[in-house]
């Protein structure tokens, strides 16, 4: 679980984070990303040609490092998934966002 705020400004320079992501990429392992972490995922090169949302200011981030944008919706309340990559703009998003995350990690919701 990737984290927003400023704190991906500073992660995405930490070798040990990148390698860390690149391996649960790699084994196609859950991954979710809000708000400004999927900087994370732009420095580790690890989204081209994948669904990815950020928060807005990051769309040109995104497309830059090939990835298909993941349009947020007027409330940033929307999360986006392919394969074991979920993301989302802001923290509006979290209950959809950790709903799809558990999802992914086999949790079943009932009612």
């Amino acid at each position: 679980m990737i984290p927003g705020g400023r704190a991906p400004e500073y992660l995405r320079t930490n070798k040990k984070v990148l390698d860390i992501v690149k391996h649960f990429m790699k084994k196609n392992k859950p991954v979710a990303a809000i708000c400004h972490g999927p900087q994370i995922l732009v420095a580790a090169d690890v989204i081209k040609n994948r669904l990815c949302t950020a928060y807005p200011s990051l769309k040109p981030d995104i497309i830059k490092a090939g990835a298909k944008w993941g349009e947020p919706n007027e409330t940033l309340t929307n999360a986006h998934v392919q394969g074991n990559l979920v993301t989302a703009a802001a923290w509006p998003g979290h209950p959809e966002w950790m709903r799809k995350f558990l999802a992914l990690m086999g949790v079943e919701f009932k009612g």
